[in-house]
């Protein structure tokens, strides 16, 4: 029988290290031929690692099965590139990659030569794949972090061998001053620049026969969600490019992915009908201007993605006219024989952008509603999955709460996507009439989704009492570019409205105790939470906010003099308005400028090395509610930059945010410490 407790009291055998564990998560997946394995080469990944201070390691799947580290500590392979970083490593001298259909040259020892940038200079640094000593291809620069690399793609032939990379250099004091171009960085050092097209670029693309380049690009004030160009330029016998060309994209239309499929072929996915679908482009055809893209298969699905991270994958050619895509996250096969879109391994409902093909199967980090993120080999022809890196110990699973999908309807009309996780745990049961509290989560972005997957971080609060639901509010990504431009130029207002919503909805429903209900986000959730609290039509929706690593003051964050980065600099045209036309928009949005409003008690937790939502804002907005009577709490940590990667950040974080809802929402919290609640 369970033992009758209130909600939010249960013991748990989920512990906030657990979380912290679970936090290995494997990224920028390719196939690497010639190394150990299969005769079709070996899979390898990045692997971010919390019990390692944060640091992104370097591995591979061995011809054993056993996950082999390439680089030891204290490498860190990671970069800069739009502070969220791009693709920060490529093998030299062998295929490497789905899309790299050219033998790159330079062996530099067997099995080529692994390229990569390290966290701590930014630098590009190379080691042989046999192994043997770390040496620095480019030089150190005039100032830390004053030139960054990333989105590494295979180069020219060559007996020396070369990496192709968009390269970022910082040319004055302010954020925003930063320039861009593509280089190819020979394995001897060389460093020659092939281009600079736009603001904003991917690294090129090399086709199939050497003669050209294709690559993204866009300006200022666009997001590359909402416009982007694909160009190509012919290159010469002695490796420069020529004058480049548009073939497809900007005018609102967005492309996310581009590949070679012949030698005068694109294969690019892109939303001219409103859905990122897969086209062709056949460059003999595209003389103009831009080229008219041809739909592969049109499908009223998301097959691509917003392109935070330079060198994400949302596709991979299988051949035959047959491609892996990411349906909305989930893995599908696009077969151009019958203009179908089959689904594959319906249980992996969340795909990370960074699909290849290993041996004709599909491989890649995929995750679902009982099973975390994990390195997956799928068979296109029967589903078959494999996993390839063993699932961490997990606890049993009935105090695992499984995401229920759900969608909610505004009282404007519109549906709202919602994922419920309702309290579980079998050594419990509430007294009788109670009603749990809940936590309304919001995702970042705000150009983000979520996903129906095992989540830990969730777990932790469900085992003990406390629902989450998360809210895919108008903004998000996987439901078309209607749906996501639901949020122009209302950015703190329908998604605001949107997650009030879905918390009333489930408190008329009699879900969730309507007098304690919380909302918690990071980054632009976080400035959601922030809002949310501080409106005055939704603030009495809740009684507690966690406000992790904000945007809290629109003015002073965006703009070529703002506090954020030059990626986002301008990001807030499109969210909120035009400036100056719209600058008392901008503060009637801001959570800095509606204090008046809160009635909430106020977590706030903030890395102090943030380049992104830097902690001046977080300590102004706590800084102004001393004396205010509301209850808060400020907790900064050193070293962590948007988003905590480290195992003990990640512990803290956790057990102050469960002491937090403890303390306001009235419950007892045995084996967490005490949070200071100031007013």
């Amino acid at each position: 029988m369970p033992a009758i407790a209130p909600f939010g009291t249960w013991s748990s055998p989920i512990e906030a290290a657990d979380v912290a564990a679970a936090g290995v998560t494997p990224q920028w997946l390719d196939v690497v031929s010639g190394g150990p394995g299969t005769e079709g080469g070996s899979v390898w990944w990045a692997e971010s690692r919390p019990a390692e201070g944060g640091r992104v390691a370097l591995v591979r799947l061995g011809a054993s099965g056993a996950v082999e580290d390439v680089l030891p500590a204290p490498w860190n392979v990671r970069n800069r590139l739009h502070e969220y970083g791009g693709r920060p490593w490529q093998v030299v001298g062998d295929t490497a990659g789905t899309g790299g259909a050219v033998d790159t040259g330079g062996t530099g020892g067997t099995g080529g030569t692994i390229v990569f940038t390290h966290w701590a200079d930014q630098r590009i640094h190379a080691r042989d794949v046999a192994g043997g000593p770390v040496r620095a291809l480019t030089p150190e620069p005039d100032q830390p972090h004053g030139v960054r690399y990333g989105d590494l793609r295979p180069g020219l032939r060559g007996e020396v061998g070369e990496v192709w990379a968009v390269r970022e250099t910082v040319v004055g004091s302010r954020r925003t001053d930063i320039a861009r171009d593509l280089v190819a960085v020979g394995l001897d050092g060389a460093i020659r620049s092939l281009a600079a097209t736009h603001h904003f670029m991917t690294a090129p693309q090399i086709s199939p026969d050497g003669t050209r380049a294709a690559w993204l690009g866009w300006n200022h004030p666009a997001m590359p969600w909402d416009e982007t160009e694909v160009c190509v330029a012919e290159i010469d016998a002695s490796g420069t490019f020529g004058p480049h060309r548009v073939v497809l994209g900007g005018r609102g239309v967005s492309v996310c992915q581009l590949d070679w499929e012949s030698a005068t072929t694109l294969l690019a996915l892109a939303d001219p009908g409103g859905w990122w679908n897969l086209h062709r482009v056949d460059l003999q055809h595209a003389e103009g201007a831009a080229g008219s893209p041809v739909p592969v298969v049109p499908v009223e699905a998301e097959l691509g993605g917003p392109m935070w991270k330079v060198g994400s994958r949302w596709s991979a050619q299988l051949g035959d006219g047959r491609h892996a895509v990411l349906a909305s996250s989930r893995l599908a096969v696009l077969d151009e024989a019958d203009g179908s879109c089959t689904p594959l391994a319906p249980e992996l409902t969340s795909w990370s952008p960074t699909v290849a093909v290993h041996d004709g199967a599909v491989v890649g980090v995929a995750a679902g509603p009982r099973s975390e993120l994990a390195v997956v080999r799928v068979d296109p022809a029967d589903g078959t999955v494999t996993h390839l890196t063993p699932q961490p110990p997990l606890p049993p699973a009935e105090y695992l709460s499984v995401p229920e999908e759900r969608t909610f309807r505004t009282s404007g009309g519109e549906d709202v996507p919602a994922y419920v996780y309702a309290p579980r745990n079998p050594d419990f049961a509430a007294p009788e009439g109670e009603l749990p509290p809940y936590l309304v989560h919001v995702h970042g972005g705000p150009t983000g989704r979520n996903h129906p997957v095992l989540d830990l971080d969730f777990s932790y609060f469900t085992s003990r009492g406390i629902g989450v639901v998360a809210v895919d509010y108008g903004g998000s990504t996987g439901y078309g570019r209607r749906y996501r431009e639901r949020l122009r130029e209302q950015w703190g207002v329908v998604d605001v409205a949107d997650c009030a919503a879905v918390a009333g909805a489930l408190a008329a429903e009699g879900t969730l105790d309507p007098e304690r209900v919380g909302i918690r986000g990071g980054s632009a959730g976080g400035f959601t939470s922030a809002a949310s609290v501080t409106t005055a039509d939704t603030a009495g929706t809740y009684r507690a906010a966690t406000v992790k690593f904000p945007i809290l003051d629109l003015s002073q964050w965006t703009g070529e003099g703002g506090e954020t980065h030059d990626f986002e600099s301008r990001y807030v045209d499109g969210l909120v308005g035009p400036l100056p036309e719209t600058a008392q928009r901008y503060r009637a949005r801001s959570p800095m400028h509606n204090l008046d409003n809160l009635a909430a008690a106020v977590l706030m937790l903030q890395g102090l090395e943030d380049e992104i939502c830097p902690p001046e804002q977080a300590q102004r907005f706590v800084d102004a509610l001393e004396g205010s009577g509301i209850p808060h709490a400020f907790l900064t940590f050193a070293g962590e930059q948007h988003g905590f990667r480290r195992a003990a950040t990640i512990v803290t974080a956790l057990e102050a945010e469960l002491a937090f809802y403890g303390q306001v929402f009235g419950f007892a919290t045995p084996g967490v410490a005490a949070l200071e609640l100031r007013r």
